[in-house]
């Protein structure tokens, strides 16, 4: 499917981008192009993971509430700016890590859109809610200085304006907020999901990238999945080192598993196509991927002695 998007900027950030890939250097693009992965998808869902099974899952449920829904919220807004990346229309602004790293450069339904940027928001979100629960100071330090870094890297890699990181930024602060305030006043969990669903829905008729998709499906697979824990599960944490790495490597092997089995029925052309069928069997896999780790895999957990 082709998308094309529109393109607007402030000359300065055309400017700033072309200055920094220009003076930063092979080894300072190498150091922060790392703090990009705090804002990508399996480090986070490893981190949360990592939190939901083994340490305090009440803080990951929110940490990982906030965080889908800012992306939900996020690849809405995409779609309705749906301003281009500025390596799309800069020849001086080169793409030095791409969002999707195995998609064609200018496929927009892969590559998703600029404003705001995900990794900003995915970062801001995660790392805030977190601090908001847990009101310590070296979580409040990694909460402002982890989204920062993972902001300016954007710019740097020629993904994002400036404009679409600070964006990014507010929109994480937001969510934190808003799922804080909403948590507070629907105590019934089933009614919370059912608020929380219903702002992200909408996206459905009208965005066309995957990114949303991706969203969406995690945003039903976490529900459902905390939701069997609720109804049938009841895990416990546990602070045994041997455990909590065993835990992280179990989740981490059925992510990347499940996340193989279920493209194999169907062709590598057809994944990418961009088209409804396509975008819809995108969100399916996300959404048995994000319940059976989230929801199923903590039954293993009883096994443990």
């Amino acid at each position: 499917m082709a998308l094309s998007g529109n393109t607007f900027y402030f000359l300065w950030e055309v400017h700033l981008i072309q200055w920094l890939q220009a003076h930063i250097g092979g080894a300072g693009i190498s150091i922060i192009s790392f703090f990009s992965l705090f804002g990508e998808e399996l480090p986070l869902i490893l981190f949360l993971g990592f939190v939901y099974w083994c340490c305090d899952k009440k803080v990951a449920r929110t940490m990982g509430l906030t965080a889908i829904m800012s992306l939900a919220w996020n690849t809405s807004i995409k779609n309705i700016a749906l301003r281009r990346r500025p390596y799309f229309d800069h020849e001086g602004i080169k793409i030095l890590r791409l969002p999707e790293a195995k998609a064609d450069p200018y496929d927009i339904s892969a590559q998703g859109y600029s404003f705001p940027s995900a990794h900003s928001s995915n970062s801001s979100s995660m790392f805030v809610a977190m601090a908001a629960c847990l009101r310590k100071r070296w979580a409040t330090a990694l909460a402002i200085l982890l989204p920062l870094l993972t902001g300016i890297s954007r710019v740097v890699l020629g993904a994002h304006y400036p404009t679409d990181v600070l964006g990014g930024w507010l929109l994480g602060i937001v969510s934190v907020t808003l799922v804080h305030a909403l948590q507070k006043r629907v105590k019934n969990t089933l009614a919370l999901y059912g608020i929380l669903l219903a702002t992200a829905i909408p996206g459905f008729f009208f965005c066309k990238s995957a990114d949303y998709y991706t969203a969406m499906g995690l945003m039903i697979g976490f529900m459902g999945g905390t939701l069997l824990d609720d109804h049938c599960v009841h895990f416990e944490n546990t602070r045994k080192p041997l455990w909590m790495v065993a835990r992280l490597i179990g989740g981490l092997a059925v992510y990347l598993a499940l996340n193989t089995l279920l493209k194999l029925p169907f062709s590598k052309a057809f994944l990418s196509s961009g088209t409804t069928a396509a975008l819809l069997v995108r969100c399916a896999r996300y959404t048995v991927v994000a319940f059976v780790d989230f929801g199923v895999y903590p039954m293993l957990f009883r096994l443990e002695r």
